[in-house]
């Protein structure tokens, strides 16, 4: 949004001055979505968001008679939002926020990847914005609007209350920050074995230390230091990327920070603000308005969703002709249909798909391509699980990665697998991956003994429930609703990795054969039908352990 864009705001902002109600409406449907934005990423989606934005815009409001030149509005109204966030930095007591709190609040890295369907490194610049301190992050807000058009530098300076020149010089120092972020981004989704011995007990949540940590471990180590493709700048990714959408639900209420009608013409009075306006706010609802409902009271509702991205053209058949599949050694065993088979009969049990390893050469079929809208997890784009208890939850529509790692030197023996619980809607197993199977033979020991991921004669091996399915290095599931995963460890030691994903990666996870290094190619289940492979013991339920899950199997 260029200056000469926001030029075309004038006779509404003048209207808006001179009591329009409708000019008003106008003025917070279009103008809302960039403070969100600004208030979003400065503060990085923190439940303090909406109070946030609620305070700016009812400043704004407030304050309106007293704008001179409306040319300004834009400035104006983004240098309100960052006086509100500042604030809110002074205000904050020096605790951190509680667990439940951390868990309502939304991040905006991941809203901003999930609703504007970023890829690549687009992805990796939104989620690097995580590890940055809080003043950087401000910073960052003003500076990613100002790339993709949204604000001018002089805007920028003006919002943050310093000099073009000293913008400047701030701003780049903000984007070699966001780019040792984006390092350490690319690392964490990389396979450096040292950086996963480094991480094993970290909690998955960006702070300074770990910051500092990583950024370390990156500087020292070959493996992390490169990249496999050209960086580009940060600044060329983002020109052009649309606001993230305000989310559905989102309640903004404009009574003038719910002063009663008296009072609040008293103070429009001494703003200059007519009756009319006033009149108007403090009346049930008189506006509708596209993705949006004035409701009693002057309360801005988001009511819908913004519009879907169009669906991925489906790959043509030069693009991905490949040798015919070889069949696997046995074929999974699918699951009844659910017009067949009672839901709680399909989810309330195990469905069993065990089988023998496919031959190392054998290419996967075609993976089907479901609908993908996003997936949203409580544990962030890289939940790390080491212990009884720990769970996350997923909801929405599309594909996710469940890494195994198995640590038989820690303690060997049987495994109390995992459980997905309180599902609502729909779960399919639909590939697995990673380049190998866990029981897959990796080396030999000294006695001769086979050494594989489930453990060796030296360490001991782990074992499975009987009649389990074996798992592979990473496992990949389709979501369509939400359900929650549980690690059960007890008596063997393991850990899981979740993290949202989509069908381009794991096409390509399962496509990597063993001529680019892997032990085998990875397997195709899902059959792209409700009768898909559904995981083992799931349920609709939700135990208060998920421990006591049953794990039996019907083989």
């Amino acid at each position: 949004m260029d200056e000469a864009a926001g030029r075309q705001w004038r006779p509404t902002i003048a209207a808006a001055q001179a009591g329009d109600r409708q000019a008003l409406d106008e003025l917070v449907e279009g103008w809302l979505p960039l403070v969100y934005n600004v208030v979003g990423r400065a503060l990085n989606g923190h439940a303090d968001v909406d109070d946030v934005v609620q305070e700016t815009m009812l400043r704004a409001v407030d304050n309106l008679g007293s704008l001179r030149d409306p040319d300004s509005f834009r400035s104006w109204l983004v240098a309100i939002a960052m006086r509100q966030i500042r604030d809110r930095a002074r205000r904050k007591q020096p605790v951190h926020l509680d667990e439940s709190a951390a868990h309502e609040a939304t991040d905006f890295a991941e809203l901003t990847v999930l609703r504007l369907q970023l890829e690549g490194q687009r992805r990796e610049v939104a989620e690097a914005v995580r590890w940055l301190d809080d003043e950087d992050r401000q910073l960052l807000s003003l500076w990613w609007l100002e790339v993709a058009g949204e604000l001018t530098r002089r805007e920028l300076a003006a919002a943050a209350g310093i000099s073009r020149q000293h913008a400047a010089v701030r701003v780049q120092r903000v984007k070699e920050r966001l780019e040792t972020a984006r390092g350490i981004v690319r690392a964490l989704d990389g396979a450096c074995p040292d950086l996963r011995e480094l991480t094993a007990r970290w909690n998955g949540r960006p702070d300074s230390v770990w910051r500092k940590r990583l950024a370390r471990h990156i500087r020292g180590c070959g493996y992390c230091g490169g990249t496999r493709e050209a960086v580009v700048p940060a600044e060329r990714l983002l020109v052009g990327i649309a606001l993230v959408p305000i989310p559905v639900g989102f309640t903004l209420s404009l009574a003038l920070g719910g002063k009663t009608a008296v009072a609040a013409t008293a103070t429009a009075t001494s703003v200059g603000w007519s009756a009319k306006v006033m009149a108007a706010i403090t009346q049930p609802a008189v506006a509708v308005t596209a993705g949006a409902t004035f409701v009693a009271g002057g309360a801005y509702v988001v009511t819908q969703t913004p519009d879907a991205p169009p669906p991925r053209t489906a790959p043509t058949t030069s693009s991905t002709a490949r040798p015919p599949s070889p069949t696997p050694s046995v074929t999974p065993t699918t699951a009844p249909s659910p017009s067949q088979t009672r839901q709680v009969e399909l989810y309330g049990t195990v469905v069993d798909a065990v089988d023998r390893a496919p031959d190392p050469n054998a290419r996967p079929a075609d993976l089907p391509r479901r609908p993908e809208s996003g997936i949203t997890s409580t544990g962030g784009r890289r939940a790390v699980m080491q212990h009884r208890g720990e769970s996350v939850t997923l909801s929405g529509q599309g594909y996710v990665l469940v890494r195994w790692q198995i640590a038989p030197h820690d303690r060997p023996g049987g495994l109390t697998m995992p459980t997905w619980t309180g599902l609502k809607g729909k779960i399919f197993h639909v590939a697995s991956g990673g380049g190998r199977r866990m029981d897959d033979v990796t080396g030999q020991a000294s006695d001769g003994g086979d050494v594989t991921g489930m453990g060796g004669p030296d360490t001991g091996y782990t074992v499975l429930p009987d009649g389990t399915q074996q798992m592979w290095q990473n496992e990949y599931f389709y979501v369509d609703g939400s359900v929650t995963l549980t690690v059960n460890e007890r008596g063997a030691s393991y850990g899981l990795t979740v993290f949202p994903t989509d069908w381009d990666a794991v096409t390509e996870d399962i496509t990597t054969g063993p001529d680019q290094g892997a032990i085998r190619y990875g397997l195709v289940r899902d059959n792209g039908g409700d009768s898909a492979p559904v995981p083992q013991y799931v349920t609709r339920a939700t135990p208060a352990d998920p421990a006591t899950v049953p794990q039996r199997s019907r083989v």
